[in-house]
């Protein structure tokens, strides 16, 4: 039996546990899958008392991706890139930090890669989309209320030719290939479009569709949700957890359809 769980606060919405739970059935793997609501202030306690109860892993969500990096034994040098632990593996050796996140986004956004993408948001969410699209040779925009992330947000993919322009400037970025919002949820919402040709990504999937995504729906564009990002990234954690290997394709069509039922309720 092995012994997991996702973090974060708030917690209650999290689709990880029946995610988790739905892949380790399929995959035959005894495993139990808890979520623990943990605040920044709580999770030195947290993280100690799972490494010391026999836990294989956590999957972390926010505010926990910055500040759990300075409690594993060994950072990822892709975690590391990006300043952002969402997946923490429990090894004799010591504990790893690693980012699922980054890799997921690898695979969602590859259509786009050598495009003109712009992405909306300055923290862990929006440095892991960046650290993606390295070596891409995407063109890419930074939509942030705050010029003190610049550096960080730069360092996750140093060889890109990032363009920082003010949130009030979301008009101009019409003309993009891609929008990837990062925001959390509400951020968007008082941010409107008459017309553009942009595809939107939009990574929270509680609420859906949020009004910002909506609206691109109705312009008929391509909208990836949130959920496509909640999965994709969880691919990858089963991976890393079940020391099992398995079709991605097959289990995320399995996951998908788990999630958005779970969704619709």
């Amino acid at each position: 039996m092995i012994k997991l769980a996702v973090a974060g606060y708030p917690i209650s919405h999290s689709l990880s546990p029946l995610l988790h739970s739905t892949a380790y059935k399929i995959l035959g793997v005894e495993a139990e899958f808890l979520s623990a609501e943990i605040s920044e202030d709580k999770f030195g306690d947290y993280y100690f008392e799972a490494k010391n109860s026999g836990y294989r892993g956590l999957a972390l969500t926010m505010p926990l991706k910055e500040i759990s990096i300075g409690f594993v034994d060994r950072v990822d040098p892709v975690a590391k890139q990006i300043t952002s632990v969402n997946t923490i593996i429990f090894e004799s050796t010591g504990s790893i930090g690693l980012s699922t996140d980054l890799l997921a986004f690898k695979n969602l956004l590859k259509p786009y890669f050598g495009k003109k993408i712009a992405i909306l948001g300055a923290g862990g969410t929006a440095r892991a989309a960046i650290g993606a699209l390295r070596g891409s040779g995407s063109e890419l925009s930074i939509l942030t209320r705050s010029v003190t992330r610049h550096d960080q947000l730069h360092a996750a993919a140093v060889d890109l030719d990032i363009e920082f322009l003010d949130w009030h400037r979301f008009e101009e970025i019409q003309d993009r290939d891609l929008i990837i919002s990062t925001t959390p949820a509400g951020a968007t919402d008082g941010l409107s479009i008459i017309s553009t040709k942009a595809d939107f990504f939009e990574v929270i999937y509680h609420p859906w569709p949020t009004e910002l995504a909506k609206r691109y729906q109705n312009l008929g564009r391509n909208v990836i949700g949130g959920l496509s990002l909640l999965v994709e990234q969880a691919l990858f954690q089963i991976n890393y957890f079940s020391q099992k290997e398995f079709d991605f394709d097959e289990m995320r069509k399995e996951l998908l359809k788990v999630a958005n039922a779970a969704v619709k309720g």
